[in-house]
């Protein structure tokens, strides 16, 4: 199953697919003519829109909700991957992927705001209802919709939880050797396992308030204490930094562990972290209570840059300044010496596809209080994460209750997804990271081909955009009307647009 899991993986993630995201990025940056530079400020002054509703929730809390569905594992153990296979290079296609991802994440998120749907007291929306509200291709968004329910409900809940339980053994030792069916796991283990069922139940029986609420305690939190402690990492090296941004710019185009690994790595680890073209960022998007589509497309932009930008470029700079990692090739083997180790500077058996590296980088500055506050920081990260898969989920349950008449009892998925977690905490890394690889590969397949799709047909993000500009620049206020615009299908901003003229009236 492990070869068969890892074949496919190679076929999903070939460079094809590293090509057309970074194509697609750079193609919607110049579309809309770098509207994640232009409208910077804007996006800044949209974040503190906290207006909320009985059935959507605030432009922050959206933010929130993506956040915590981008700022997870692939922020901390991902990064470390990317180094640990594609030298400090794949930091600089990191970044690229972040910069040009960023029109990617609007172009979505303005989609999934102008098609969303009214449904059952709450709004729903994602790349499965625009391509069936747009297109008119319902079979394109049950393909989307069954791709992201096994990405998000079953494959990608299992990396996140994995590392917590890494993260845990790493602070507190394995602790008592519990032989059970997937082998022995640790009883440290187990009860962090425990606590993060317990909570997650309690929280998604809750729905997407419950969600939001807690998000947007949490993840703020959480991504500032840990970009103060890279900062304080940077400024007490600050000799060091001219030396990694060197390294970081020379390796890229000449990476120790070759060309084609660095940006290899870096583009599949910044897509899976930032999640920008991958189509998750939409649902949260759709939820929001605002004015006008291209708003909530702004503030998405700006969650690639607080993603990649600041926080993993934070678990960059501790790792490479302390010098805490090791480069090898993916079929390296620590115990039989198969494979190829390219540097070395800490054990040859630290495990790369984890948060080994973070965890000593940290513990090599602060001592003890650097590791726990890195496994304190991998579990919230890993489990708001956790949070947004399974809001992604029932959004895509929903969709397909809608197309197949109320077939699909969410609670099945609820308790696959704590079944995925489980199975998640309890196995091996490298394994687990390959099945989550496949589910951002699945989605980002779909999703990126089917939003160039909207684009040469019907434009509507262009469009929206335009709009958006004409009345910023007239001084408001802002409205929005699909018909106007000749955007079809928008039926929940035409029945709003309506509601609001008679009210007027």
């Amino acid at each position: 199953m492990e070869g068969f899991i890892s074949a496919l993986n190679g076929i999903i993630w070939s460079p094809a697919l590293i090509y057309l995201c970074l194509g697609a990025g750079l193609f919607y940056s110049i579309l809309t003519r770098f509207a994640q530079v232009r409208h910077f400020k804007e996006m800044c002054k949209l974040l503190l829109n906290n207006t909320e509703s009985d059935k959507g929730i605030s432009s922050f809390q959206a933010l929130a909700v993506s956040l915590s569905g981008r700022v997870g594992v692939g922020n901390i153990a991902g990064v470390a991957a990317a180094i640990g296979f594609g030298g400090p290079g794949a930091v600089f296609w990191m970044w690229v992927v972040a910069f040009l991802g960023a029109s990617t994440a609007y172009v979505e998120s303005t989609l999934g705001q102008i098609y969303k749907v009214e449904e059952n007291g709450q709004y729903r929306g994602g790349p499965a209802y625009y391509f069936e509200r747009c297109l008119g291709w319902r079979w394109l968004g049950i393909l989307f919709a069954i791709s992201a329910i096994i990405g998000c409900g079953i494959f990608l809940p299992g990396v996140q939880a994995n590392a917590v339980g890494n993260a845990v053994t790493q602070v507190f030792g394995d602790g008592n050797m519990v032989v059970t069916s997937f082998g022995e796991v640790g009883t440290h283990k187990l009860i962090a396992l425990a606590v993060i069922l317990i909570v997650l139940a309690f929280i998604i029986f809750g729905g997407i308030k419950r969600i939001a609420h807690f998000t947007q305690i949490v993840v703020p939190f959480m991504a500032l204490g840990y970009i103060v402690l890279a900062l304080i990492v940077v400024f007490l090296n600050l000799d060091k930094v001219p030396g990694v941004f060197g390294m970081i710019f020379t390796d890229a185009f000449t990476a120790q562990a070759g060309f084609g690994a660095a940006i290899g790595w870096g583009v599949k680890r910044g897509i899976y972290s930032n999640e920008a073209g991958q189509g998750t960022g939409p649902h949260a998007a759709a939820a929001a209570e605002v004015d006008h589509p291209s708003q909530q497309g702004l503030v998405q932009a700006f969650s690639v840059y607080v993603d990649t930008l600041f926080v993993c470029t934070a678990t960059a700079l501790m790792i490479l300044i302390t010098q805490q990692y090791n480069i090898q090739t993916e079929n390296f083997n620590a115990a039989t010496g198969v494979g190829t180790m390219i540097l070395q500077n800490v054990d040859a058996a630290t495990e790369v596809a984890s948060p080994a590296f973070t965890q000593m980088a940290l513990l090599s500055v602060f001592g003890q209080f650097g590791q726990m506050f890195a496994g304190l920081a991998i579990f919230f990260f890993a489990f708001t994460t956790i949070l947004a898969y399974y809001y992604i989920t029932e959004t895509n349950v929903a969709y397909l209750n809608r197309v197949f008449n109320n077939k699909l009892p969410n609670i099945v998925f609820k308790l696959l997804l704590m079944f995925m977690v489980a199975y998640g905490t309890v196995n091996s890394a490298g394994y687990i990271w390959n099945i989550g690889d496949i589910g951002v590969g699945l989605m980002a397949w779909v999703n990126v081909v089917g939003i160039l799709v909207i684009f040469f047909m019907y434009k509507p993000t262009m469009r929206c955009l335009r709009d958006f500009e004409e009345q910023k620049k007239a001084g408001g206020p802002i409205t929005f009307d699909p018909v106007k615009l000749g955007i079809k299908n928008a039926t929940f901003w035409e029945k709003r647009l309506a509601k609001q003229q008679q009210q007027q009236k």
